[in-house]
Order: C-alpha cells, then sequence, then structure tokens
C-alpha cells in the first residue's frame, strides 16, 4: 500500500472518530485532540552522563539557528520523574517536503549541532506524528509549566480502538474539569503507536482531581462511554502492549 493510501486511510478513521465523539461528547465542551492534522517530529534525548546542563545550553543556543533555518522552534520540557531520557523535543514540521526542503536542510547542517549533539547525549529516539493544530498545541504548552506525556504501543490491531478510548477518556477529563490531552499518533519513527501530552500549570494542578465529588466523576465518566471511572484504567490496559509515563517542567 502506498503512502498516500495509508495517509487517507488514517485520515478516515480519524474522521470517523471525530463524527462519533461529536455526536458523544457533553454539550458546551470544544474537544480538540481528535483533530490530528498537523505533522511534528518528537524527539527524545537522555543526556551523557554529566552533561544534562551542557545538553539543555545547547538546545538554548540552538534556538536562533531554528529560525535563522526557517524552522519552528520546537516546544520542549524536561523530565522529573518516569522514562529514562531526559529531554522532550516536540518540532513543527507541517509537511516533509517543506521541513526536508534542501535550502532548509544545508543550512541545518551547516551549523554544526549534530556533532555537539553526539558529544553530550547518549541516546536519542525520533517518532513522526500527526498532531493537533500548531497553533492550538502552542498555546497550551506555553501557558503550562508542567507537563505529562504518555506514550503507548497498542496490541496488534487495537490501535484504532486505542484512539478511541483515548478520546474517550479527554471527554471524561472535560466532564470532571480537567484539561484535554492533546493526541498525537504515530506516522513512522520509533515503535511507539500514539502518545498524550497534558498542559498543567503545576504539579498540584496535575494532581487536582480527587476533590471532584463522586457523582461528577460518575456522570463524566458515563457521557464519556465508560460504566464508572474504575473502568478507565483496567480498559486502556486491554488495548496495550506496554506504555511509560513521565512527567516534568518547562525549560525557562
Amino acid at each position: 500500500m502506498t503512502t498516500h493510501s495509508l495517509k487517507v486511510g488514517a485520515a478516515l478513521v480519524i474522521l470517523t472518530f471525530l463524527a462519533f465523539f461529536t455526536i458523544a461528547a457533553p454539550k458546551g465542551d470544544t474537544l480538540r485532540s481528535p483533530e490530528t492534522t498537523y505533522l511534528y517530529k518528537t524527539t527524545f534525548v537522555r543526556a551523557a552522563p554529566g552533561k544534562l546542563l551542557d545538553l539543555v545550553a545547547l538546545y538554548k543556543g540552538q534556538m536562533a539557528a531554528y529560525d535563522a533555518a526557517g524552522d519552528e522552534r520546537p516546544l520542549w520540557w524536561r523530565h522529573t520523574q518516569g522514562d529514562q531520557w531526559d529531554l522532550m523535543l516536540l518540532t513543527p514540521m507541517g509537511s516533509y517536503a517543506d521541513y526536508y526542503a534542501k535550502k532548509r536542510v544545508a543550512r541545518r547542517k551547516a551549523d554544526g549541532f549534530a556533532q555537539k549533539l553526539n558529544a553530550c547525549s547518549s541516546w536519542r529516539e525520533d517518532v513522526f506524528v500527526m498532531g493537533p493544530p500548531l497553533e492550538t498545541v502552542k498555546k497550551a504548552f506555553d501557558a503550562a509549566a508542567y507537563y505529562h506525556v504518555e506514550i503507548f504501543v497498542s496490541l496488534p490491531g487495537k490501535q484504532e480502538e486505542l484512539f478511541k478510548e483515548r478520546v474517550m477518556e479527554n471527554i471524561y477529563q472535560v466532564g470532571i474539569g480537567r484539561p484535554e490531552n492533546f493526541i498525537f499518533v504515530r506516522d513512522q519513527g520509533a515503535s511507539w503507536d500514539l502518545f498524550t501530552l497534558g498542559c498543567y500549570r503545576d504539579l498540584l494542578h496535575w494532581a487536582g482531581s480527587g476533590d471532584v465529588p463522586k457523582e461528577k466523576r460518575e456522570l463524566a465518566a458515563r457521557q464519556a462511554g465508560f460504566n464508572s471511572p474504575d473502568e478507565i484504567g483496567p480498559y486502556m490496559r486491554t488495548l496495550i502492549d506496554w506504555h511509560r509515563d513521565t512527567m516534568g517542567v518547562a525549560i525557562k
């Protein structure tokens, strides 16, 4: 099957889910994340031993070079606990043709960044994903200082159902007054099928669902298509081979 056919097929699946959840979502709520129409490169980086501050400084110093190359600056943050990497960068691409245009590639190679990155990193992983529109993500990301990412490998044949479950969970999140998670779906690269990114003011904001009344949580779960809030986690785990959770902070 051609790459074009695969993308058309993926788009039809997403449009089907969008139609369903437009009907199922609670009235008055606008769910952004199912709109996976913008291309990003996601990079996870682990610093070489003793080189974390050097790695952060390297990327900070690189921001002007992104501008000069005609690239959007990456949205990036540092992990505080969770997976084994230190930095996550979400680089806006728009399209492969634009991002890998010869002139832009040449500008990137000319600054010697790759060699410097090799010297202060011990592991890197890239996954290219389709996600929500850039301005939507950027607005939420820039307003936040604390982030939570969940990265999933689905069981065979469960990719579409996992996407559906993630959207259902967003309906639940909105129903109890919490921010929804942005959903990013793998196009190519590493083995992850999708990941969700939550943007919060701080750690307390992320952890603040404990004071939501039980009745409100029960109602939100039913509106999202679950039988109860207690069903959400176990159902998700019937769809995945494995996943990683990581929490972290903005880099200023």
